[in-house]
């Protein structure tokens, strides 16, 4: 309840201004209610992997840096990729000022129509032609994560036979921007149209720079306050937590994430709903609040160290995911699909990851209890 508790009061406070906003208009209060119910579920479902590997990262965080992404992170996270990004996105796509805008995702065609009367395009039409670039950009940068990772030589392997095999590949240098560069180069010209080809290709190349930038330079300060701290130390120290610059960097590094994996929610949400409001409630403050106490249950408890293969699965999930975006531009890819990719590799690994517990005999925690497996 120490992890959960704030996300439950959300919860509970999220709904009843859902409803108190729904008896205001239109909609009606109870369905208000069920579609900001709804919409916190899909995002939970949708962000699930999200959180495991925002735990890799949190863990390596120190305790300031915790904090500053489970607060003002959550702020960025409601308001500014639920609610602000994609308003930026209709008047900056459509030139429209921000006060029109809120103005006109407040106000959509009343038969739900994709265009008014007169023949101009709706909030949600605009914010769908914004898709392919949006979609681009993120495939590019979760592909760029997916690949950094399996490319890499570890010691402990989920699905070995591939994995093995791919981090040999992998000690060729930049060979996951190779790979990424080829895919948005596929991207753009067998799945886009004509008339995103360019902007595809921009938003993937931005995505493909900005992950290299920002773990790039993450992993630069994080190194250098290693160092000084080894130089000042006057013994063996633990394992070094990212501060400073390094902080800071991890901190922008899970924000882009986080933009990534939100938009592809905000845009499923409108399968749903077009409100703004109810869009921000249900995927911003109850979905981002979930998703944030999950990543902390993970990073308290231990739970990446226990269950070995769940950061495997989450990066497997993640680059299904980066696939699904990048066919997304020129295929609808329903949103049941996406949450159920991800969970299917999650649960898979979870699963992997008890039955080899018990095959080496390692403890299992049963709440905060330890138990070990017999047989």
């Amino acid at each position: 309840m120490r992890i959960f508790g704030l996300s439950i009061v959300v919860t509970i406070l999220s709904l009843i201004v859902a409803f108190a906003y729904g008896t205001q208009g239109a909609m009606g209060g109870l369905k208000a209610l069920a579609l900001c119910a709804i919409l916190g579920i899909l995002e939970v479902s949708l962000s699930f992997d999200n959180a495991v590997i925002n735990a890799t990262v949190l863990q390596r965080m120190s305790e300031f840096w915790q904090k500053i992404f489970l607060t003002i992170g959550i702020l960025i996270a409601v308001f500014g990729m639920r609610l602000v990004f994609p308003l930026a996105i209709v008047w900056i796509t459509a030139g429209l000022s921000p006060v029109q805008a809120f103005d006109l995702a407040l106000n959509p065609p009343a038969d739900g129509a994709l265009t008014f009367a007169d023949g101009s395009p709706s909030y949600e039409k605009l914010l769908t032609d914004a898709h392919p670039q949006i979609a681009s950009f993120g495939g590019a940068f979760l592909l760029m994560l997916f690949l950094n990772f399996i490319l890499e030589e570890r010691e402990i392997t989920w699905l070995s036979w591939l994995e093995r095999p791919l981090a040999r590949l992998g000690k060729l240098d930049m060979l996951a921007v190779v790979l990424a560069l080829v895919g948005v180069v596929l991207t753009a010209e067998f799945v886009s149209d004509d008339a995103h080809r360019s902007t595809v290709l921009l938003g993937g190349i931005l995505g493909i720079v900005t992950y290299v930038v920002v773990d790039g330079l993450g992993s630069l300060f994080h190194t250098e306050e290693m160092v000084e701290e080894a130089e000042h130390a006057s013994g063996p120290s633990g394992l070094a937590k990212a501060t400073g610059k390094a902080g800071f960097f991890l901190f922008l590094y899970l924000e882009v994430l986080d933009a990534s994996f939100s938009f592809d929610g905000v845009i499923g949400a409108f399968a749903i709903t077009s409100d703004p409001i109810i869009i921000a409630l249900g995927l911003g403050l109850i979905g981002a609040m979930f998703v944030r106490s999950i990543t902390v249950y993970l990073v308290r408890k231990g739970t990446l160290s226990e269950y070995v293969y769940l950061e495997h699965g989450a990066h497997w999930a993640i680059g299904a995911l980066a696939l699904i975006l990048l066919i997304s531009i020129g295929v609808h890819v329903n949103e049941i699909i996406t949450g159920l990719v991800g969970v299917a590799f999650i649960g898979a690994a979870f699963i992997t990851s008890i039955i080899r517990n018990r095959r080496e005999g390692e403890p299992e925690t049963v709440g905060d209890k330890e138990v070990t497996p017999v047989g």
